[in-house]
């Protein structure tokens, strides 16, 4: 991940400045991973379009490099990346020696744009490569645009550039994730990013998932992600053994697109509520789910314990979202306060039933704000996605 950069909006920047995540670099592995698994499902899926990655260091980002690599292979129209004023990596790796050095000396990069619509095996080894990449922007530097305003995603000759583009691949600041995806979504852009698990809940982002305009990708939730962090981080996870590079892990990340893959229609296989309430250990014991006292719904507190004979609305583990199937399920809201209208809500607390609550759960004064999140029985729960069937369903099929 890059971070974006430029003066006339240093005051939005100040936060990705201190932001730890926004200095990880994603790994060539990942995104293979990822943009494979895309392929799986459609082999066009990147045929005939441009892609950009627009917070991304040409040569250093991992992004370009896959990419490029695999241009011909992907049948890209074109690829551009662009990278910004004072990045921390560009020019360490791969190298334009008239870029980088003045006087045998590593200058300060200054942010660029890259543009290539055509890989050809220029160094005769049988194969293209990043290396051929390299080859041609030498021999063609017109490829290669200075950043007068600084290569911040939101600049305007980087949204230019974006409005070219059919598919946006990056990894983008966390600490800018709304404005960035608001950013695409303005201009209907295909996109393939990682962000913070947790924006599935921001009231910027949830709308998008909720309407079916963004969802998850396809590797990688629930389980972390490992970075690449610059040669002055403390705090790691390991050190690569092939690149001597200081690897850090995010337990919080996961891949966001508008792309569809066969993921995401694979459906949930449930029991019904009665075999689930006589053979489940989460709700073994029980004759039946309990309900919210604030919200017109019943509580599931692990996603294999939806039933797959109830028609009304259930409360679900966030993890949910990964198994989402538009074609099993619709998403009507959250057990959230920044979802204030949402019309299944039964009850709001007072101030002093907040108050009550706190002193009866925990013994001396506080407030417990039951207006926050779903409540049974009297008891917050965690954050609760709110679903309900499309309609009758066997095994996920509509019927």
């Amino acid at each position: 991940m890059a971070k974006t950069k430029s003066k006339p909006m240093n005051q939005g920047l100040g936060a990705a400045k201190v932001a730890k995540k926004d200095e990880f670099y994603t790994q060539y592995v990942d995104i293979q991973k990822e943009v494979e698994a895309y392929l799986e499902f459609d082999l066009d899926a990147f045929r005939g379009k441009i892609v950009y990655c627009n917070c991304d260091d040409p040569f250093e980002s991992n992004f370009f490099k896959y990419f490029a690599a695999n241009f011909n292979r992907l049948g890209l129209k074109k690829l551009i990346s662009t990278s910004y004023d004072g990045s921390p990596v560009a020019g360490v790796q791969l190298t334009l020696d008239e870029y980088n050095r003045t006087n045998g000396k590593r200058q300060k990069p200054k942010a660029i744009a890259i543009e290539i619509e055509e890989v050809k095996d220029l160094n005769g080894d049988g194969a293209t490569d990043i290396e051929d990449v390299r080859l041609f922007l030498e021999q063609n530097p017109h490829h290669r645009t200075n950043l007068a305003e600084g290569g911040d995603f939101r600049s305007s000759e980087c949204v230019e550039l974006l409005k070219q583009a059919d598919i946006v691949v990056t990894n983008p600041p966390f600490s800018l994730f709304r404005e960035y995806v608001a950013l695409l979504v303005r201009h209907k852009k295909k996109l393939l990013i990682i962000g913070n698990t947790n924006s599935i809940t921001y009231k910027e982002i949830f709308p998008l998932i909720k309407a079916n305009k963004l969802w998850l990708g396809c590797t990688n939730f629930n389980v972390g992600m490992f970075f690449e962090v610059p040669d002055d981080w403390e705090n790691f996870h390991h050190i690569d053994e092939q690149t001597g590079k200081k690897i850090a892990r995010v337990s919080t990340s996961c891949w966001y697109t508008n792309i569809d893959h066969g993921r995401r229609h694979e459906p949930l296989s449930l029991m019904t509520m009665a075999d689930n309430l006589r053979y489940s250990k989460n709700l073994k014991g029980k004759s039946a789910y309990d309900r919210y006292d604030n919200y017109d719904a019943i509580e599931i507190g692990f996603y294999k314990d939806i039933p797959s004979d109830y028609d009304g609305i259930m409360g679900v583990p966030i993890t949910f979202i990964n198994k989402y199937n538009p074609d099993q399920f619709e998403i009507v809201g959250t057990t959230e306060s920044n979802d204030p209208d949402n019309p299944f809500r039964t009850r709001v607390y007072t101030s002093k039933e907040c108050r009550d609550a706190y002193q009866k759960r925990f013994g001396k004064s506080g407030v417990y704000d039951l207006n926050a999140s779903g409540v049974v029985n009297g008891v917050k729960v965690f954050k609760r996605v709110l679903i309900r069937r499309c309609c009758r369903t066997v095994q996920g099929k509509k019927l």
